[in-house]
């Protein structure tokens, strides 16, 4: 197993420069806090900013992947963890590591005001939920009047034999945001009549990404017509002027809640405590609202131009089904589709 650098090296944008200039303008911290996690890396760099303003003794040190890649660095690492704090991974990831007994339990202050949905029901809790996004698509309206192709308005329009070759989507084993389509469309449709839509959607996806976000940036360039994503990395492409619209499908949308958690054996136990209490903080529910679509605790922020409309179109997820029958979907996806996955970098 290769040795696990604690300020990753990431390819798209460059969060440990952001990381290392946090250093050097915290030179006398007295705690480091090594976190893996989840969330694109422009947001991790804000979220490190606002943290680093509220509590500049503690250096933050972040270990950024997709959501999947990071839950097998967790699985690997079980019996010797590296990471002192889990940060936004997705909560059908998390219950399995509770299970696992892998948390250091800890209700952090504040905890109490969020909204019920986002709480584990230990007590003291084993993790916390903080955030949730859903999916959308991303439509290149001039490679579709290129091409002379329709606009979808719902997911089963993307069985259309006209977009062969023509969609991405992430890939559910490594992407959060892969698994909560997946999931979403099989508690929508049923199980039977969900695996004969991707059966027909696969014969149109031309690869699936590693990224939730990736599938919308192809779209947005004009490499592909459709990218399966999530609406806040589609608006902030369109606003920087990509020629996609955004879609949410008339079926409704899957979601997918992100959580944060201490790891057992930590030992900068205060340091990740401070770190929890932040997380659930008004502060920090504002800094996700700014950037995804729902929050814990409700909070007034302005979204960004082109931001569609979420709420009424987010499905009744069964959080708990979802975590307990992932294993179990996602050999079932690969032993149908894996094989236009993208090669893992």
């Amino acid at each position: 197993m290769k040795t696990m650098k604690p300020i990753f090296q990431w390819k798209n944008i460059r969060l440990a420069a952001a990381s290392v200039a946090l250093s050097s303008a915290f030179a006398s911290t007295a705690a480091e806090l090594t976190i893996y996690a989840g969330a694109e890396a422009d947001n991790i760099r804000y979220f490190s900013e606002v943290f680093s303003k509220a509590h500049p003794n503690i250096k933050l040190n972040w270990v950024r992947d997709s959501t999947g890649i990071i839950a097998a660095r967790v699985l690997a690492e079980k019996d010797n963890p590296r990471a002192d704090v889990l940060f936004a991974m997705a909560v059908t990831s998390m219950t399995n590591f509770a299970d696992m007994g892998l948390f250091q339990p800890y209700t952090p202050k504040g905890m109490d005001a969020l909204n019920p949905l986002y709480l584990n029901k230990a007590t003291p809790a084993n993790w916390v939920g903080v955030y949730g996004w859903a999916s959308t698509m991303c439509f290149n309206t001039v490679e579709a009047r290129r091409g002379s192709l329709p606009k979808p308005a719902k997911w089963t329009d993307l069985e259309n034999p006209v977009y062969r070759g023509k969609v991405t989507m992430p890939h559910p084993a490594s992407s959060g945001t892969g698994y909560l389509m997946v999931a979403a469309w099989i508690q929508m449709f049923g199980e039977e009549k969900a695996w004969a839509f991707m059966d027909k959607l696969h014969a149109n996806i031309a690869s699936y990404s590693h990224s939730g976000s990736k599938p919308c940036e192809q779209a947005a360039s004009g490499e592909y017509v459709i990218g399966l994503s999530f609406p806040f990395r589609a608006a902030r492409l369109k606003a920087q002027g990509a020629p996609i619209d955004i879609i949410m499908a008339e079926e409704g949308t899957g979601w997918e809640m992100q959580t944060a958690a201490i790891m057992k054996g930590t030992k900068n136990l205060e340091a990740a405590k401070t770190f929890m209490d932040w997380a659930v903080s008004r502060p920090a529910m504002e800094a996700y609202a700014s950037r995804y679509e729902v929050t814990a605790l409700p909070v007034t922020v302005k979204k960004p131009d082109h931001f569609p409309e979420v709420d009424s179109k987010l499905i009744k997820n069964d959080f708990a089904w979802a975590a307990k029958e992932q294993p179990r979907i996602i050999a079932e996806w690969r032993r149908r589709y894996d094989g236009k996955s993208e090669p893992r970098r």
